[in-house]
């Protein structure tokens, strides 16, 4: 027996929809019966998503969004709902690394990124601007929204760095590290309102933000060599998480970490 359609009917918001794990959660959302919005400031290849969805006999549309603004998000959860009369789900998956350009090689065993000391302050709230801060936005603008439609679900993408740490870029596991704890505060605070709110944590996912750190050097085999499973992620791998947690399936989930990590932190 085939699965119908798990979004049927449902209304999605996607942030980092223009690419990577973002634009392929977006297709699967699609697939499953949802109305999609895609977000991101990447607008040709947000519109390009969009347009590939609806090509296919989805229902998306691409609406251009920076995450760390409070009034574009209020703005654009009033659109939504004004055309769509709900929004059910938000999939919050804009990210930075905050890796410098150029830096993929892993040296003298110290992982790709930026040591602590050598962190500037600027850089630190840039990531956690649109990492930790861009999610919280996300899910206050969306909680009145829901709770008008009767409930919903809220998807974060965290990290495995969320949950361990490792050589380098701690303001990338620090901003990874409050997208799982703020989930577990907004899943008990809206428990009651059936407002569900989880976190995603992948591995090492092929993705155009990580491929610099993945591909044809030392770093990505160091990180390939700690992939039980042998391979790094796909996007696909992710978005069925998403899915998952974005359906009814989970209707009693809430606070959780769905770990997708092709076993990495079982080690």
């Amino acid at each position: 027996m085939q699965p119908g359609p798990r979004l049927s009917g449902k209304v999605a918001i996607v942030t980092g929809g223009a690419s990577g794990i973002g634009a392929e959660t977006g297709r699967v959302f699609a697939a499953h019966g949802a109305s999609v919005v895609l977000c991101d400031m990447q607008d040709d290849l947000g519109q390009t998503v969009a347009a590939e969805i609806v090509a296919a006999g989805g229902t998306a549309e691409y609406r251009p969004l920076d995450v760390t603004d409070e009034a574009q998000w209020t703005a654009l959860v009033a659109a939504v709902e004004a055309k769509y009369g709900k929004v059910n789900v938000l999939g919050n998956i804009a990210g930075v690394s905050g890796r410098p350009a150029g830096q993929t090689v892993q040296a003298s065993g110290v992982m790709t990124g930026v040591a602590l000391t050598d962190m500037s302050l600027e850089l630190w709230n840039r990531i956690m601007e649109v990492n930790s801060t861009g999610v919280f936005l996300g899910t206050k603008a969306v909680i009145p929204a829901m709770q008008r439609a009767g409930g919903g679900s809220i998807v974060n993408i965290s990290s495995i760095c969320g949950i361990v740490g490792s050589f380098a870029n701690a303001a990338y596991h620090a901003s990874k590290g409050s997208v799982r704890i703020f989930t577990k505060a907004t899943a008990i605070q809206y428990a009651r309102d059936q407002i569900r709110a989880n976190s995603v944590h992948p591995g090492f996912v092929d993705t155009p933000m990580a491929r610099p750190g993945l591909l044809g050097n030392e770093s990505g085999k160091a990180r390939m060599d700690a992939t039980p499973l042998g391979r790094f992620g796909k996007p696909i791998d992710i978005a069925m998480g998403c899915l998952f947690l974005a359906s009814d399936e989970t209707s009693w989930m809430t606070g959780s970490e769905l770990v997708i990590d092709g076993g990495m932190t079982a080690n």
